[in-house]
């Protein structure tokens, strides 16, 4: 079969065509190349060497907690300057604490295994709710209109705070790799931030498409080498109102004040 040469330049355009939409996509477009950041401290605050965190959020300029361990998890409301425990609330010891965010009136916590969250009033601490989640419950945020909650995959899911349904979900992913054991989240600037579990370091997550975008590097905040192996990198709290970031982890004797420098 022979093919007259306006024949081929047809088909060569076709294919021009179909390449150029191709690349148009984002599924086919090359992954992003993460941007690299790094921590500036700020100041420091105390904080309670028992906590076991496992969240962290601001409320109104104060600073909340939720903390793990059977038998010693809690949420809390902690005052800064001196990292003192204004309030707390402890949780049954039939459950493990995880992640806690704060939406409109109400503080929302994860347990980990037991497949069911608590609802708070955020000032009184009372408990107004629960709610039923499937798999293991990790991290928790919000975007202001849904929960973001992972749990220790590479998904995160955005809950619909009413039915607690998921409305849809995100593939963490960096440069073509998925990022697993993404736990405690916060929602900073439009970005889910989420540290990843036994890594003193914190991802910037595209929330539309769950693509990476830049890499925070934190290990000089607390050396590794003062502490156990468990006392890892697990608190985020960003202020919208002041820009205040502020991190700790499991177990650590100190809050920090940090500032995101590029590397």
């Amino acid at each position: 079969m022979t093919f007259s040469a306006k024949a081929k330049w047809s088909i060569l355009a076709l294919l021009a065509a179909c390449a150029a939409a191709l690349s148009a996509w984002p599924q086919w477009a090359a992954p992003r190349a993460p941007k690299q950041w790094s921590v500036d401290v700020k100041a420091s605050y105390p904080h309670d060497p028992q906590a076991f965190t496992q969240g962290l959020a601001f409320h109104d300029g104060a600073l909340y907690e939720g903390t793990g361990q059977y038998g010693a998890s809690s949420i809390r409301r902690i005052v800064l300057p001196s990292g003192d425990v204004e309030q707390m609330q402890p949780l049954s010891q039939l459950y493990f604490g995880e992640g806690i965010t704060i939406l409109g009136d109400k503080l929302y916590q994860l347990t980990w295994v037991n497949q069911v969250g608590f609802v708070y009033d955020v000032d009184t601490f009372e408990r107004v709710g629960t709610f039923r989640y499937s798999g293991e419950g990790w991290g928790l945020t919000t975007d202001g209109k849904r929960l973001i909650m992972s749990n220790g995959s590479e998904r995160i899911a955005f809950l619909d705070p009413e039915s607690y349904e998921v409305v849809r979900s995100i593939r963490v992913r960096s440069e073509g790799r998925p990022i697993v054991r993404l736990n405690e989240l916060e929602w900073v600037d439009g970005e889910i931030w989420a540290n990843v579990w036994y890594e003193d370091r914190i991802a910037r997550i595209d929330p539309d498409d769950g693509e990476v975008v830049g890499w925070i590097d934190a290990s000089r905040l607390y050396p590794a080498a003062q502490r156990s192996s468990e006392d890892v990198l697990n608190g985020i709290a960003y202020d919208a109102a002041s820009k205040r970031v502020v991190l700790t982890g499991k177990n650590w004797p100190m809050l920090y004040e940090v500032e995101i420098v590029p590397l």
